[in-house]
C-alpha cells in the first residue's frame, strides 16, 4: 500500500527519494509527492505517476540534504494534490504517513479549537498539526506526545523546519525500517525501497519512534527508554525488478512460477518438521485441528489447503477471513496450529486476526510468507518461507502458487506426524512436486490457445467460474484475477450450486468458465455443464487431456498437458492466470497497477 522513504545526509538526498517511491510503485498508489528542507519546507505534489514527480522535480530544481516523499492509496479524501503527502503544518512540521488514524476526527475537532486551519481531508494532516502543537524546539519530544495520542495504526516520517538535520519516526501496526548509512541515515516503509542505497536494516519493533540525524540513530521503545534493535544485512530485490523481454510485470512472475516453484522445493530433502523451524518437531505431534487466516488470493490458497489437510493428513481444518475473524465470536481451540498466509507478510488484516488468536491462546503458530523479515514471520513461533522472489504485480501469480507449495508440504508434515504418509506415499509426493515446475512449463506453452479466448472476453462484461472439491477455490481464484485487471464482473460457484440461483444469470451472452480435472467428481461436473448449455450458455473448458470433454457448438475446450493429482490446482490456475492477463491487454487496462487496488495492504 503506501510508501515511505526518509532521509538525513550531508548531499542532495532528493534522486534517493525519488528512486525508492519508484521501487516502491509496485505497492498501488493514486499520489505521490516529497518534500526537502531548503532553508523552509518545499514539496512538489502530484496525483499522477513518480516519474511525474521526478519531473516536477527536476524542473523546480528541488533539492536537499534532509527529506522524506511518499506514495499515497487513498483512504481518507479523494486522491487529488491538497490530499497528497507530505502534509505541512504552519510550514513549520513536515510529515508522511501509512495507516488509519482511527481517533482523526476527534483529535481534529480538538485541533480547530486550537486555531489549526486544515487543507485536506486527510487523517495525516491531523498527525501534522498535532506534532506541531506539541513542538517545542524537540521533535522527538513531540512525536512521542502526538502517537501516544493516535488509535489505530500508524507508520511516520516526520521533520522540522527549525532542525534541518534530523527527522524521526514512529510505527505501530504498519510497517517501517531504517536503513543505515556511512555519515547517512534513511527510512523506509520497505527495504527495497533502499536497494542500491544501503543493505544494513533495522526494522523497528511495535511502537517504537526512532530519531535519525547524519551522525546516527537512536531508537526509543512505548515507554520512552532507549533501547537497542540488530541491525541486519538485508539483500533486497534490486535486480529482481528489471521487466526484462515481458511487457508487464504481471507476465513476467506468470512466466517466473517453473522457477520459483522450483526454487521453493529446493529445500526439500523429506517431508519433516524441520521446513517448518525448531519448534515444529515438538509442536505438530499435540496439534489436533488447523485454523488457517488469509486475505484475498492467500485466503483462496488456504481453501484449497483445507482439502488437502483433511483428506491427505485428516486433520479438521477451518479457512477464516481474516478481516472477518477478530470481529465475531468464535470458540478458541488451543491446541490448534494458528497458520497465517501473506506473501509480504505485513497484511495488516492478517496480522490483527493472528494477534487475535494468539490472545485467545492459540499459541501454536505458523506463517506462510514470501518476506523472511516480515513482521508475520516474526510474529510467529514457525514458518515457511516460499522463494517467489520478488512480486510487483498487484495481482498475485507466483506468490499464490509458491504458497499452494508450502502449504501442500505442511499438508504432508502433519500427515506424517499423524502416521498417514509411509515411506513410498512420501517419495511419490516429493517427486511429484520436484516435476512441477516441468509440468507447468508445458501449461505455459498453452498460451497462444488463451490469447485467442481473451479476445472473445475481452467484448463481454461479466463471466462466471465453476469448479468443484479442491478446483473450487481455483476458480475463485481466476474469477478474482480477472475482475482485478480486466475490471469485468467475475463471480465463482462450485458447480453444484448452478441449480440453486446463479443457472439464472446464463444466457448466451454469458461466459461461463470450467475448470475440469480429470479426478472423482468429473462426471458431475459434466452435468453441470449440460445444465449451462440448455440455457445456452458459452462453455469455455479447461479439462484433462484424458477426458472426455469434446469441443462443439457453445462448448470451446482447452487441453491441460496432463492430470496431475492433489497437486492439480497447482496446474489449473496458471491458465486462469494468462486469461485474466490477456483479457486486461485486450480490454487496454493498467495491469500492473489496477485502479483502487494495492499490493501491500497495510490498512484494515
Amino acid at each position: 500500500m503506501c510508501g515511505i522513504v526518509g532521509a538525513v545526509a550531508s548531499r542532495n538526498i532528493v534522486p534517493v527519494l525519488v528512486e525508492g517511491l519508484r521501487r516502491l510503485e509496485y505497492r498501488g498508489y493514486d499520489s505521490c509527492g516529497v518534500a526537502v528542507h531548503r532553508g523552509g519546507l518545499t514539496r512538489a505534489r502530484t496525483t499522477s505517476r513518480v516519474a511525474d514527480l521526478a519531473s516536477q522535480v527536476e524542473t523546480d530544481k528541488l533539492e536537499g540534504m534532509t527529506g522524506i516523499s511518499h506514495t499515497r492509496w487513498a483512504t481518507h479524501g479523494a486522491p487529488v494534490t491538497t490530499n497528497a503527502h507530505p502534509h505541512f503544518s504552519r510550514n513549520e512540521i513536515a510529515i508522511v504517513h501509512n495507516g488509519i488514524i482511527e481517533n482523526y476526527e476527534e483529535l481534529r475537532t480538538e485541533l480547530k479549537a486550537a486555531g489549526y486551519v486544515f487543507e485536506s481531508e486527510t487523517d495525516t494532516e491531523v498527525a501534522a498539526h498535532l506534532v506541531h502543537h506539541y513542538y517545542k524546539g524537540n521533535l522527538l519530544e513531540a512525536v512521542q506526545k502526538a502517537v501516544a495520542r493516535f488509535q489505530g495504526a500508524y507508520a511516520i516520517g516526520v521533520f522540522a523546519k527549525q532542525e534541518p538535520h534530523r527527522v524521526v519516526a514512529a510505527r505501530f501496526g504498519s510497517p517501517l525500517v531504517v536503513g543505515l548509512g556511512d555519515g547517512e541515515n534513511f527510512l523506509a516503509s520497505d527495504a527495497m525501497a533502499l536497494a542500491g542505497t544501503t543493505d544494513r536494516i533495522i526494522y523497528l519493533e511495535e511502537g517504537d519512534v526512532a530519531d535519525l540525524t547524519r551522525e546516527g540513530v537512536r531508537l526509543y521503545d512505548r515507554s520512552g527508554a532507549q533501547v537497542e534493535r540488530e541491525a541486519r544485512v538485508v539483500q533486497a530485490y534490486s535486480g529482481a525488478i528489471e521487466l526484462g523481454p515481458y511487457r508487464h510485470y504481471m507476465q513476467k512472475e506468470i512466466f517466473e512460477q517453473p522457477r520459483a516453484i522450483s526454487d521453493t522445493i529446493e529445500q526439500v530433502g523429506g517431508i519433516g518438521p524441520d521446513l517448518f523451524g525448531d519448534e515444529a518437531a515438538a509442536v505438530f505431534p499435540k496439534v489436533d485441528s488447523v485454523l488457517i487466516m488469509a486475505c484475498g488470493t492467500s485466503y483462496y490458497a488456504g481453501c484449497v489447503a483445507r482439502y488437502w489437510l483433511e483428506s491427505i493428513a485428516g486433520i479438521p481444518t477451518t479457512v477464516e477471513i481474516a478481516s472477518e475473524y477478530r470481529y465475531r465470536t468464535s470458540v478458541p481451540n488451543p491446541k490448534a496450529l494458528a497458520v497465517v498466509i501473506s506473501q509480504s507478510g505485513e497484511t495488516a488484516d492478517t496480522m490483527a486476526a493472528l494477534k487475535h488468536a494468539k490472545s485467545l491462546g492459540m499459541n501454536h503458530t505458523l506463517a506462510v510468507c514470501n518476506v523472511a523479515t516480515s513482521a508475520m514471520v516474526r510474529e510467529t513461533g514457525m514458518h515457511f518461507l516460499t522463494r517467489a522472489g520478488a512480486e510487483i504485480g498487484v495481482a498475485s501469480t507466483k506468490a499464490f502458487t509458491t504458497q499452494l507449495v508450502g502449504l501442500y508440504l505442511l499438508t504432508l508434515t502433519l500427515a506424517k506426524a499423524r502416521g498417514r504418509l509411509n515411506a513410498e506415499q512420501e517419495h511419490d509426493a516429493i517427486r511429484a512436486l520436484r516435476h512441477l515446475p516441468a509440468a507447468i512449463a508445458s501449461v505455459l506453452a498453452l498460451e497462444p490457445h488463451i490469447i485467442a479466448w481473451s479476445e472473445t472476453f475481452a467484448r463481454k462484461e461479466n463471466a462466471l467460474f465453476l469448479g468443484r472439491g479442491l478446483h473450487y477455490p481455483i476458480a475463485l481464484e481466476g474469477a478474482l484475477k480477472l475482475k482485478e485487471i480486466s475490471y469485468i464482473h467475475a463471480e465463482a460457484y462450485p458447480a453444484g450450486e448452478l441449480k440453486h440461483g446463479p443457472l439464472a444469470l446464463v444466457t448466451d451472452a454469458m461466459p461461463v468458465v470450467t475448470v475440469a480435472p480429470n479426478d472423482a467428481l468429473v462426471e458431475k461436473l459434466k452435468s453441470n455443464m449440460m445444465e449451462v448449455r440448455a440455457r445456452g450458455g458459452q462453455l469455455f473448458v479447461f479439462a484433462d487431456a484424458d477426458i472426455h470433454i469434446e469441443p462443439g457448438e457453445g462448448i470451446h475446450v482447452i487441453r491441460m498437458p496432463e492430470h496431475y493429482g492433489a497437486l492439480s490446482p497447482i496446474l489449473h490456475v496458471v491458465p486462469l492466470q494468462l486469461l485474466a492477463y490477456h483479457t486486461a491487454i485486450a480490454r487496454g487496462t493498467d495491469v500492473d497497477k489496477p485502479r483502487n487496488l494495492a499490493k501491500s495492504v497495510t490498512v484494515e
